[in-house]
């Protein structure tokens, strides 16, 4: 998410502290109050101190799989072009979602006795 928004790490922890989209992907309660940014960096270097960097990367490209950004037995790649292209499909996603909900909050403050049956998309 830090890398996806070109975050610093200070702000990417300002992030998860006034976030509720950063709070809900990383699984916190809307009262967390989140953590110092230097744990960020702390946090990748006891990786690399662990040598957790191959186990994390296994992670990654077996949920990668699992959503159809990799296949088994298909073309390696050498760069990152491929997958970055999907992310950022994927963000583009979120922002539409993200524009919509924000359209449907104001259009019920806008409407208050406007309810779903009546938005037929919403169905």
């Amino acid at each position: 998410m830090q890398y996806a928004e070109r975050l610093t790490d200070r702000q990417a922890a300002d992030a998860v502290r006034g976030r509720i989209d950063w709070k809900y992907a990383l699984g916190l309660e809307l009262t967390d109050a989140g953590f110092e940014f230097s744990a960020l960096s702390g946090f990748r270097d006891r990786i690399l101190e662990h040598g957790l960097e191959h186990q994390l990367m296994d992670v990654i490209l077996a949920r990668y799989a699992q959503l159809g950004l990799l296949r088994a037995g298909g073309r390696v790649r050498t760069d990152s072009t491929h997958v970055l292209a999907c992310v950022r499909d994927l963000n583009r996603v979120e922002f539409v979602t993200g524009t919509l909900r924000c359209v449907l909050e104001a259009l019920s403050a806008a409407v208050p006795d406007l309810s779903r049956s009546k938005i037929g998309f919403l169905s």
